[in-house]
């Protein structure tokens, strides 16, 4: 395959990487000759990654039509795991050659402008809505070098003038350039995960105070209110309790200001429960081995039934358990019990 001389190949060959031992140039200099360099290796990188993509797509293609030849010889699994490839990262660069594929079809993007975007930038773009695909486009079809930097603030633009979960006040004041793209961005994303309700009382709580300080602190206060959330329908121990008020307690924990240490506790419970199921798990088979194992031995073997009786303070109900010495102090024994019903 013949290489143009403006291609990426050419600009790989014509790199000139600076000697890091000497003192000239200066640390700036230094520091934006790698960093051209590194782009150039972005792009190199982004367009073999988009045709192996396109590589990969045929082969699961043909896969899916014809299944495993009469011989056995092909399937697309076993042409990945010949060439140590994962299937997930096969399906990375399935779905990369996608994006490229469907943004140029749409018109809006120049083939031979890809190499206009770093790949973060790219993958970026391909997630971004619509109207931020086709301004960042056009911004590549031009000239214009696309780093993800920029892709990330245009989003966050759009996101912020045009998301109708936000209310008026906070629209309006972002179009005008009062309140900063990058910090109404993040209230969308948290708002978008609170069922209605709680997305009117936050909206309209920030109607009143369209601040920045105001949009910063109901950013936390609706993701913690999506993590008391998330974890509550988790938790079995709350599931089991048919008398409480999740949206009550909530709420009084945001008039004392304590919404964020509410989800702190239940997120420690949601992981105290899933060792506890684990625990449970690990206990069960255990008893069952070391009953099977004292079953088997005998005293012809009396270091081995010594070892299992000392495990028998795992293997029994209470489990005792040391979790070694605290702060220097004497160590310190947990006991566990393990019941049915």
């Amino acid at each position: 395959m013949s290489v143009a001389p403006g291609s990426l190949e050419a600009a790989l060959h014509a790199l000139d990487l600076p000697d890091p031992e000497a003192d000239d140039p200066s640390e700036t200099e230094f520091l934006q000759k790698v960093d051209q360099a590194w782009s150039v290796c972005d792009r190199f990188d982004l367009q073999t990654e988009i045709w192996r993509g396109r590589i990969l797509r045929r082969i699961r293609d043909r896969g899916k039509r014809h299944g495993r030849n009469r011989d056995g010889t092909f399937t697309f699994v076993q042409w990945l795991r010949e060439r140590d490839i994962s299937k997930s990262h096969a399906y990375n660069l399935i779905q990369l050659a996608d994006s490229a594929d469907n943004l140029v079809a749409e018109g809006s993007l120049d083939p031979a402008c890809v190499n206009n975007f770093s790949k973060p930038a790219f993958l970026a773009t391909a997630k971004a809505a619509p109207p931020v695909q086709q301004l960042v486009n056009t911004a590549a079809n031009e000239g214009e070098r696309i780093t993800r930097h920029q892709v990330k603030r245009l989003d966050d633009e759009f996101t912020a003038a045009s998301s109708v979960l936000l209310p008026d006040e906070v629209r309006q004041r972002t179009q005008a350039q009062v309140l900063p793209p990058r910090a109404v961005a993040p209230l969308v994303k948290e708002l978008a995960r609170l069922p209605k309700e709680q997305q009117e009382q936050l909206r309209q709580a920030l109607a009143a105070t369209p601040e920045l300080d105001a949009v910063k602190a109901t950013t936390q206060t609706a993701r913690s209110m999506a993590t008391v959330l998330d974890a509550a329908l988790a938790l079995n121990t709350l599931r089991e309790d048919g008398s409480l008020n999740l949206d009550k307690a909530m709420g009084e924990a945001q008039r004392l200001e304590v919404l964020g240490i509410l989800a702190e506790i239940l997120r420690h419970a949601r992981q105290v429960e899933q060792a506890a199921s684990q625990l449970n798990r690990s206990w069960q088979r255990m008893g069952d081995l070391h009953e099977r194992l004292w079953l088997e031995s005998g005293d012809g073997t009396p270091h081995l039934r010594h070892l299992l009786e000392t495990l028998e303070s795992l293997s029994g109900s209470p489990l005792q358990v040391s979790i070694g010495t605290l702060g220097g102090q004497e160590r310190l024994r947990v006991e566990i019990t393990v019941s049915g019903g």
